[in-house]
């Protein structure tokens, strides 16, 4: 079995080599082979698309629509739902068919949210891929050209559900581009770089699949009739980010925390220039623990805290079912199989006589003989609550009802 099996149903074979040759590196075009023009049916299909559109109640910022590139105001395609529903952000079937029949391209946003098996999807390729992730359909009218030749700030897999899409791929003008970095800022280059040879010429069909790192520029066409394809956004944490999370650590430096002098002339380069030094100076000084490994391993260990923390806030564990848990909580006993909420970055740490269970922004306190219970526990498996380890069946089944109660563990 394949150790990151959503990933590799996207990039087929080159999935052993993906991490090394592709990503973040250069683009992938994974074709369907013969018969597997519905082997992404199971998670998105035009009906899909109606259902959500007709029939659940989907209100902005879910969906928008645009025509040649231009986003169209919500109150072209929403509207009030009636007696028990009036709220008028809501996305009205008739308004979205007279804009879609007039040329609009629609596009349902936040896929991962509103559509289970692309919650259940994208949670698993989040915990592949270790960066968080989402999913957009954008669902374009026959000969539509969508939006112009654009970058995007966030890796993207397409996924060509239905109909057939042209795209053009051309290399970046600005590489791996930052999230406040919008392509915007280089529109004229990108038309430039557009109007030449692509990197990738390519009509994307039902089942095949295209990885775009983030910064390449593209473009797509539909031919023939409407056309339906997923795209997954990945919001990749960068170096960047391992930096400026190292700099909140060592803020707390006391040459750092300094204030600047009084009166201090900002737009003067040559009275700024020694402030600049010093604090360079003091960041080296931060920074250059190579004869303190204790020191080191503390600055690692900080830096590896806040952005698992950040991931935690910035992706969605299992879903909890709080009417099955009520009814597991009511009947909990010995015998009980419980396991831990899939997805849920937990951690544990060690806090003099007790044990912390830290989960996102959650940390729960508990004894220390409840330790080899909580690492059973965040193995995944499913375990009977009397066969936690170190502790005894009552004990088990206290320390897990807590668990339940904080949506830490879930029945199995």
């Amino acid at each position: 079995m394949d150790e990151r099996p959503a990933l590799a149903r996207m990039v087929g074979d080159e999935a052993p080599q993906f991490a090394g040759e592709y990503w973040a590196r250069k683009p992938l075009l994974n074709e369907a082979g013969s018969g597997e023009k519905h082997r992404f049916d199971d998670l998105f299909t035009a009906a899909a698309v109606d259902e959500l559109v007709s029939e659940r109640g989907l209100r902005t910022p879910f969906m928008r629509m645009a025509t040649e590139g231009s986003v169209l105001a919500p109150k072209s395609f929403t509207a009030p739902g009636g007696f028990g529903a009036e709220v008028g952000d809501q996305v009205s079937s008739e308004k979205v068919l007279a804009e879609f029949a007039a040329g609009a391209t629609i596009v349902l946003q936040g896929l991962h949210r509103t559509w289970p098996a692309l919650v259940d999807f994208t949670r698993a390729l989040t915990d592949d891929l270790g960066h968080p992730a989402q999913v957009n359909a954008y669902i374009t009218p026959a000969s539509n050209r969508g939006f112009d030749p654009h970058y995007d700030v966030h890796d993207v897999f397409v996924l060509q559900i239905s109909g057939e899409k042209h795209w053009r791929i051309h290399e970046p003008v600005h590489v791996a581009p930052l999230r406040d970095q919008p392509w915007s800022d280089h529109r004229e280059a990108i038309a430039l770089r557009a109007s030449g040879a692509a990197y990738i010429d390519h009509v994307l069909r039902p089942g095949d699949a295209l990885y775009l790192p983030r910064g390449w520029i593209h473009s797509a066409e539909a031919l023939g009739g409407t056309t339906v394809h997923l795209t997954i956004g990945v919001a990749a944490y960068t170096r960047a980010d391992v930096a400026t999370a190292l700099l909140s650590v060592i803020g707390e430096t006391e040459a750092l925390r300094a204030s600047l002098p009084l009166g201090l002339d900002f737009g003067d380069a040559a009275e700024l220039g020694p402030i600049v030094e010093q604090v360079l100076g003091s960041l080296q000084a931060a920074l250059a623990v190579p004869d303190d490994r204790a020191a080191a391993e503390r600055q690692v260990d900080a830096v590896a805290a806040a952005l698992s923390r950040r991931l935690a806030a910035d992706t969605r564990p299992e879903s909890v079912s709080p009417l099955r848990t009520v009814e597991a909580l009511a009947t909990l006993g010995p015998d009980t199989v419980v396991r831990l909420r899939r997805s849920l970055r937990a951690r544990i740490e060690v806090a003099g006589e007790n044990v912390r269970i830290v989960a996102g922004p959650k940390t729960l306190s508990l004894p220390i003989e409840a330790k080899p219970a909580l690492e059973r526990l965040l193995t995944g498996e499913p375990v009977v609550v009397s066969d936690l380890p170190g502790l005894d069946a009552g004990s088990a089944v206290v320390v897990v009802r807590r668990l339940l109660r904080e949506g830490v563990a879930v029945p199995a």
